[in-house]
């Protein structure tokens, strides 16, 4: 009879923690889901949006260097990078600096990410150039470099 009882809350307590490990999942993938990947012409994870940041752009490493104002792209010193249209940001020449992960031929396994430093005040903003006729290639310049243009450090 006390084998029966202890067999019981053993299964019920191993039911609990099923349930509450599931729960953690869940909501560790839900907050996970207010960041999106940019990345880079290999396809690696080098940059990312934060949605609830006020759509602040980071570096893998945690670096705030960017936001977004609409389509605008600008570096917090105030430097206009480029555009996000269609789930790309792209530079001046219309070249892509990164892209998102669904837009991506051949993502690459995402590591950990830094943890976020503190953002710098957002400088006035210069005024944005016309835009050029976009081309369906990565810039020469890497992902990371065009987007710490416009770190304030």
């Amino acid at each position: 009879m006390i084998v029966k009882i202890k067999n019981k809350l053993f299964s019920y307590a191993r039911k609990t923690n099923l349930i509450l490990c599931m729960i953690l999942f869940f909501c560790i993938n839900v907050k996970a889901s207010n960041e999106v990947s940019l990345l880079n012409l290999e396809g690696k994870s080098v940059a990312y949006i934060d949605v609830d940041d006020d759509m602040t752009i980071y570096l893998w490493k945690g670096k705030p260097v960017a936001y977004l104002d609409g389509e605008n792209v600008y570096g917090f010193n105030g430097t206009h990078i480029g555009w996000f249209v269609d789930g790309a940001i792209f530079n001046h020449k219309g070249d892509a600096l990164c892209v998102l992960k669904g837009r991506h031929p051949s993502p690459k396994y995402e590591e950990y990410k830094g943890y976020k430093e503190y953002k710098p005040y957002k400088s006035y903003k210069e005024y944005a150039p016309y835009k050029p006729n976009w081309s369906n290639s990565f810039s020469s310049t890497p992902c990371s470099l065009g987007l710490a243009m416009g770190s304030s450090d």
